[in-house]
């Protein structure tokens, strides 16, 4: 595999004691059997608590480790690799934490990691190939166990097949990469679409734009067709001209309101791409002296907290991201142990939630 030209932020990080006269030397002096004698356990006992292993009482777990830390003693995490042939650590890799849909997922992957005893580490690809694969590159170095991935635009199944011949075994989240033969988790984005552009209808609206996403990733093209699949249904028109691409942040969304009100034959509703693109697009829309969910109704994806709090109080679609995050990461644990992991996609059924945003349409005099 290529490696990119930088280097993933972690490769920074120093071990705990560097800096500290003579810690490292201390801490390699310190044995498990130190422990051991001093608080009356086996040193199986020991080796077990500092790596998190539920098979030690919770209340022993806690008091090794205080004492392991009270006397400076550091785990080895890269000889118990050696010995065990698996370091503890899992990569997450997905477009940008930054987005609470993906915060959703990740914090649902660290408490199913941490029930393990495994420790992981995040990078940001921003759709970035060479940074996807710089990242998966230290991993492999590292004799990471595992990676879980919501794929970079553009990711080949080479790449995913590269990563699990060379023992990192992969699960993907939020995308599809075609051809990738490893299990995916992601919410049924061609279905939660639909049940949002059947809403508008059932109010009465005809002409419904349809704002974000790119036909480059399976989410973009999933959530367009469940749309498209929606307005035919009901023998509604889909203009070309209503849907505008691109936009998946706050900003984009707001920018994205000029354009809106700007359409000829403007819609009176707006189905967007994710709950952020909708709520910079009702600001926009206020700013231009209009009201969501009163001149234009505007429905989001994924129901993030902010939906809820909104003003007004954003209709979306609740595309069980925690329960994406809880199974991909499951998912990982079992293959590891040897478990049978089916390599198919698994879909969470979405859910409207209706709130303030959306209302009967209002025509323009």
């Amino acid at each position: 595999m290529e490696r990119g030209s930088r280097s993933p932020a972690f490769r920074s990080l120093k071990p705990a004691c560097a800096g500290r006269s003579g810690g490292n030397a201390l801490a390699q002096k310190i044995k498990l059997s130190t422990i051991a004698d001093a608080l009356g356990v086996s040193t199986a006992t020991v080796s077990l608590a500092l790596r998190d292993s539920p098979l030690v009482a919770g209340a022993t777990r806690d008091r090794i480790k205080a004492h392991a830390r009270a006397i400076g003693y550091i785990y080895n995490r890269r000889a118990a690799s050696l010995r065990t042939s698996r370091s503890g650590i899992i990569g997450v890799v997905v477009h940008d934490i930054m987005n609470p849909f993906f915060a959703e997922i990740l914090r649902s992957i660290e408490g199913e990691l941490d029930r393990s005893g495994q420790t992981f580490l995040l990078s940001n690809h921003y759709d970035d190939l060479e940074k996807q694969r710089t990242f998966v590159d230290t991993l492999l170095q590292l004799g990471a166990d595992g990676v879980i991935m919501s794929p970079a635009i553009g990711t080949p199944p080479g790449d995913i097949v590269m990563a699990e011949q060379n023992g990192l075994p992969a699960v993907l989240i939020a995308r599809t990469v075609e051809g990738a033969a490893v299990p995916v988790f992601r919410g049924d984005d061609a279905y939660g679409t639909g049940l949002a552009t059947d809403h508008l209808i059932s109010l009465g609206h005809r002409r419904i734009a349809m704002i974000g996403g790119t036909d480059q990733t399976s989410t973009g093209r999933d959530r367009y067709q469940g749309y498209v699949a929606a307005m035919q249904r009901a023998d509604q028109e889909d203009s070309p001209s209503w849907r505008i691409t691109g936009p998946r942040t706050k900003q984009a969304g707001f920018e994205a309101a000029g354009e809106f009100l700007a359409l000829e034959d403007r819609p009176t509703a707006a189905c967007c791409w994710n709950d952020l693109v909708a709520i910079g697009l009702m600001n926009g829309i206020a700013r231009a002296g209009l009201a969501a969910g009163v001149d234009i109704s505007v429905t989001g994806y994924d129901d993030l907290e902010e939906a809820a709090i909104a003003t007004p109080a954003l209709t979306t679609v609740w595309n069980g991201q925690r329960e994406v995050g809880r199974r991909a990461a499951r998912a990982l644990l079992d293959k590891l142990n040897g478990q049978a992991v089916r390599a198919s996609q698994e879909l969470i059924r979405p859910e409207l939630h209706v709130r303030q945003s959306t209302g009967k349409p209002v025509e323009r005099r």
